[in-house]
């Protein structure tokens, strides 16, 4: 088994601030803003970890039925928390997750990203059109998604256009800026949105567009993308790791019951048990260190944006849109980032405690 440094203390979850447009919780429970005492118990206890870990994906998760599943765990009577977040990280969100693939969850999912970046101030035609999708139900929300979205996006093009003062104050660098996203930007879809912005056949109305809108949401996909990828992995991994570590306890008991003759052999078997362990637990550990780079890039990437835009926003329209929600972006990054943070250590922690396992096990 490779070896991997220690684990650090796990830094689960630093603020638990509702972000807009993406749940509605009422107040946050006491305790589900960790404090330092919930830290550090969080750190060596796993129920503590998952606990925090359900608590950011009700609070957080991009998916409504992965949101309303896991506040569901934690909102039960106190004595009951542990065994109901328990049976959601086992068969609750899987089956969450599954049903947020079908076509009406997966629609409503779309309406909530495009309310939360398009305002009313700057797409008022796309934020309405979305409201009112999600007030009427599957059908509606099927038509926004189809064409809905696409023609209310016109509708606020003309309407801009109409007026023309985004237009009149884009600046040769502001399309110099989105250049330099298109290339360096470290989300994907931001440097997808802004290539198309200022391609070949990208016009004055595309850039003023990226500025009003595109931007926001090409950086609300890249964040989701991260989030949907890695809680999907973590709730894969988890379920094999459950059963890998009830095999390896079950074969370590034995080989320490068995006689003489027999126990070398057990021994074996017992290590390669918790081998198997460590080789599910250091790969998972690994994603969320990753993710916690990312999002750690991605954080210090949107707070520059965000004093950029203040600065420019003073005159100039175009900025002004940007600058309502760059800080709001930089925020969301830092709150994955304190969760990628917490799930590295859970890992780390579950690795380690597998590597102790095996070298119990040598003869």
């Amino acid at each position: 088994m490779n070896s991997r440094p220690t684990a650090r203390g796990a830094v689960l979850l630093a603020a638990l601030v509702t972000v807009p447009g993406l749940l509605t919780m009422g107040p946050t429970p006491v305790w589900a803003a960790p404090s330092s005492v919930v830290m550090a118990a969080a750190a060596v206890d796993p129920a503590a970890a998952d606990l925090i870990y359900v608590t950011h994906l009700a609070l957080y998760d991009t998916r409504a039925l992965v949101r309303v599943a896991a506040r569901n765990a934690i909102t039960v009577e106190a004595r009951l928390v542990k065994a109901a977040v328990a049976r959601f990280l086992k068969s609750e969100l899987p089956f969450a997750v599954s049903y947020s693939r079908e076509l009406n969850a997966a629609n409503a999912d779309f309406a909530e990203r495009i309310l939360a970046t398009h305002t009313p101030e700057f797409a008022p035609e796309v934020h309405a059109a979305a409201q009112f999708a999600l007030s009427r139900g599957a059908a509606a929300l099927d038509a926004f998604a189809k064409t809905g979205y696409e023609q209310a996006k016109l509708r606020d093009r003309a309407a801009r256009e109409a007026v023309g003062e985004q237009a009149a104050a884009l600046r040769a660098e502001d399309r110099a800026f989105v250049a330099r996203l298109r290339d360096t930007d470290p989300g994907m879809n931001v440097r997808a949105a802004a290539g198309l912005a200022v391609g070949a056949d990208g016009s004055d109305a595309d850039v003023v567009e990226f500025f009003a809108y595109d931007w926001a949401a090409a950086a609300a996909v890249d964040l989701e993308i991260l989030k949907v990828r890695c809680a999907d992995a973590d709730m894969v991994g988890r379920a094999n790791l459950t059963q890998l570590e009830t095999n390896a306890r079950n074969a370590e008991k034995a080989a320490l019951a068995a006689a003489d003759e027999a126990k070398a052999q057990k021994l074996a078997v017992a290590a390669r048990a918790w081998e198997l362990v460590g080789g599910q637990a250091e790969p998972m550990a690994g994603t969320w260190d990753e993710a916690e780079r990312v999002a750690t890039e991605q954080a210090a990437h949107w707070r520059q944006i965000a004093v950029d835009a203040a600065a420019a926003a003073t005159d100039n329209p175009n900025w002004a849109a940007v600058a309502g929600s760059a800080q709001t972006t930089a925020q969301q990054w830092l709150i994955e980032r304190d969760n990628a943070a917490g799930r590295a250590a859970f890992w780390a922690d579950r690795y380690e405690e597998a590597l102790a396992g095996e070298l119990r096990m040598q003869p």
